[in-house]
């Protein structure tokens, strides 16, 4: 049976077809609903942020119920995008939490209805205090807009639920305003990446938005050698703790010349280039390698790694000093794991294999040619 689901279908009667039709269809009323918001948006709208983004206190968010579910969002919304925000409950704020406010804080009463008794009846002591206030609500004329300064209406919304009841449309209209309030704050309040970076130091986001030297390997633990080093003496050297695939080579400034993998080493010997080893690693390595500077962002390294199909890369200061490495498996999270298999395997392929070593290595293949012929 592929009918649609009403209230009447059996639960056993319920095919997957239906389940999917029903389920599309609570997204497709929440979608429209969202759509329209945005549609009706007037200069309402623009008077209540310019509210927010001049206030120089706290926007305290409030409402009851499913509203105020919503509430505590768009208060960790607005505080986490450099607006600073808590959440007061209408009722305790009733019960002496109403010392929470200040004067020059903004209060946000949300309430689809405008007309829940523990959002109106707080209104007049919020006013008596000078505080200003913005309402969500889907009526413009109700109490509680008839009490606010400003008012971003969400309109008459229909529930996605069968029964017409449960508060589902009306709370994402709700939740997707609160979230255009904040985020065009945000951007009035020239709010950066560097901001929300200081708001979330934890989790994944945070380690994301954390930079490259908090997570590379230390110079101390990286295997270095010097533009006159031989390419044996250089792989002769006893392995750091953590092993890496590849050698930085340092000028006798300190500034970083190149990069030599374990790869590029392979590649001799599949060439035939033994000999190579017995020269200045100067001679085989990469020059001007791909770099991360100090600062940079761990997402964007892991980015660069990934585009760039590289398993390690090497950190900079702002003199070409190096004073570290990222290898890929340190990111492991951050770059895709297909990218990790295929730049171990291919590693450097295109982009630090150098047309220029390639021309010296074709060279060297001709020349190997020229002499077998003439022997």
């Amino acid at each position: 049976m592929d009918g649609v689901w009403d209230r009447t279908t059996p639960s056993s009667d319920a095919s997957d077809a239906m389940l999917l039709a029903h389920g599309r269809d609570v997204l497709a009323r929440e979608s429209d609903a969202i759509a329209r918001a945005a549609q009706h948006l007037d200069t309402s709208f623009c008077t209540a942020i310019r509210l927010l983004e001049s206030c120089t206190g706290s926007i305290v968010v409030t409402g009851v119920g499913k509203a105020g579910l919503v509430a505590r969002k768009i208060s960790a919304t607005l505080a986490s995008t450099g607006t600073p925000s808590h959440f007061l409950h209408p009722t305790e704020a009733m019960h002496g939490d109403l010392g929470t406010l200040r004067r020059d804080d903004v209060l946000l009463a949300l309430s689809q209805s405008g007309e829940t008794e523990e959002i109106t009846r707080l209104m007049p002591h919020v006013t008596a205090m000078g505080i200003r206030i913005i309402a969500l609500t889907g009526r413009s004329d109700s109490t509680l807009a008839r009490s606010a300064d400003a008012v971003v209406c969400s309109g008459n919304v229909q529930e996605a639920c069968l029964l017409g009841l449960a508060p589902t449309t009306s709370t994402s209209v709700l939740m997707a305003l609160g979230d255009a309030m904040a985020l065009v704050t945000s951007t009035l309040r020239n709010f950066t990446s560097e901001d929300f970076a200081k708001r979330h130091p934890g989790g994944n986001l945070g380690r994301q938005l954390g930079t490259v030297e908090q997570s590379m390997r230390p110079l101390s633990q990286c295997r270095v050698a010097t533009v006159g080093d031989l390419v044996r003496t250089v792989f002769s050297k006893p392995l750091p703790s953590r092993r890496t695939g590849a050698v930085m080579v340092i000028e006798h400034d300190g500034r970083l010349a190149g990069i030599f993998t374990d790869s590029d080493l392979a590649r001799l010997f599949e060439r035939r280039l033994d000999e190579l080893i017995d020269e200045p690693i100067e001679c085989v390595m990469t020059r001007n390698p791909t770099v991360a500077g100090i600062g940079m962002r761990l997402r964007d390294v892991a980015a660069l790694l990934a585009s760039r199909r590289l398993s390690e890369l090497p950190v900079v200061d702002a003199d070409s000093r190096p004073v570290g490495l990222v290898d890929i498996v340190d990111l492991v999270g951050f770059v895709r794991p297909e990218t990790i298999e295929s730049s171990v395997t291919d590693e450097m392929l295109s982009d630090t294999w150098t047309s220029k070593k390639v021309s010296e290595e074709r060279n060297v293949d001709a020349a190997h040619d020229s002499s077998e012929r003439a022997a």
